[in-house]
């Protein structure tokens, strides 16, 4: 087991690390407290050999580059306040109103012009024993972005030696304000940056939410039997899809129990398999249809469909959906968010 903190680079006169935990078994995860970043995830494949199954960068620098943040695809980062779209980029609450940036125009994504995802995180520990564990905290102020309230976040990762990547996300209020995290990850379980269209996948999801063209949900929860957004059954991602829009789309859970998977990813071409584990009622599928041709790891160009994520969370602009689950976090409460990420391997 290893637990290590490389700094790297200063960043707005913080200071950016790299912290890489190993299990015994084989899996290594590269981390850092700038975005609350999974920069590398390195899993033996059918083979043995270490395959990394994230999309990102060599070096924690290209994270800052103008070019990467031209075209930004939240590469392995947390969101927050408040993941996916707020309509309007505006929510009221009681007899109060409150507006908020807007980043994709008249909404507001993934938190605004400077989410998390862009915030050095402080580190409240790393610890190597009984698993290797990496623990941040950020205090984001009343006022960022438009929400209200005085939030103190903490995030844990831990990697246990049954090759799970455990993620929790804790936050409490002064103020009651929204809150909805994801982590932002892309996956590429064959590890070279190729078309995602021939992985498997299924989702334990029998409804996934209507929307409107730039994305927003409609309110109306609609049956994936008998669609294209039928993932049921396990079958290739580019089966039945629009093979210009790929996905971008919520899906409602049938649980939320940690001991039942809500979604199973798998490539034959590694052997590797995918399950992700959470207490959230819906996850975002996206098949990265919107990223733009960029140098990634190891010199491999990354473009459209490169790339999968499971973006686990409360249903997008659940603040202005009374029927959608609450999104409110009050003083007092406590906001308790778990994923789990687990790798086994198939021949």
């Amino acid at each position: 087991m290893e637990a290590k903190l490389i700094p790297v680079l200063i960043h707005k006169d913080q200071q950016v690390y790299l912290i890489r935990l190993a299990n015994d078994s084989g899996v290594q995860v590269e981390l850092s407290n700038y975005g609350g970043l999974i920069k590398s995830m390195y899993v033996p494949d059918k083979n043995g050999h270490p395959v990394d199954v994230v999309l990102g960068f060599d070096n924690l620098s290209d994270y800052f580059s103008s070019e990467y943040l031209a075209n930004y695809p939240y590469f392995g980062t947390i969101i927050g306040r408040y993941a996916n779209r707020i309509g309007q980029a505006s929510y009221s609450y009681q007899e109060n109103t409150y507006n908020l940036s807007v980043n994709a125009d008249p909404h507001q994504i993934h938190g605004g012009t400077e989410g998390f995802d862009k915030k050095v995180w402080t580190i409240k520990s790393l610890t190597e024993t009984p698993e290797p564990e990496l623990k941040l905290t950020y205090i984001s102020p009343d006022g960022e972005e438009g929400f209200p309230g005085n939030v103190q976040i903490e995030l844990s990762f831990t990697l246990t030696n049954k090759n799970e990547l455990k993620l929790a996300m804790l936050a409490t209020t002064d103020h009651e304000t929204a809150i909805n995290l994801t982590h932002h990850g892309y996956f590429n379980l064959n590890g070279d940056g190729s078309a995602i269209s021939s992985h498997y996948l299924q989702l334990h999801a029998v409804q996934y939410l209507a929307q409107h063209a730039d994305f927003l949900p409609t309110g109306e929860l609609l049956p994936v039997k008998g669609t294209p957004k039928d993932f049921t059954q396990l079958k290739q991602i580019g089966q039945d899809w629009d093979p210009e829009n790929g996905y971008d789309q919520a899906f409602i859970l049938r649980n939320t129990q940690l001991s039942q998977a809500a979604a199973l990813a798998y490539s034959t071409q590694t052997g590797i398999q995918l399950e992700l584990f959470t207490n959230r009622p819906a996850i975002q599928f996206y098949t990265s249809k919107h990223l733009v041709p960029i140098k990634g790891k190891r010199g491999q160009i990354y473009q459209p469909f490169s790339g999968f994520c499971l973006e686990d969370q409360v249903h997008p602009n659940a603040i202005n959906i009374p029927h959608f689950p609450n999104t409110l976090l009050k003083p007092g409460e406590t906001y308790n968010h778990q994923t789990i990420y687990r790798f086994s391997t198939k021949s």
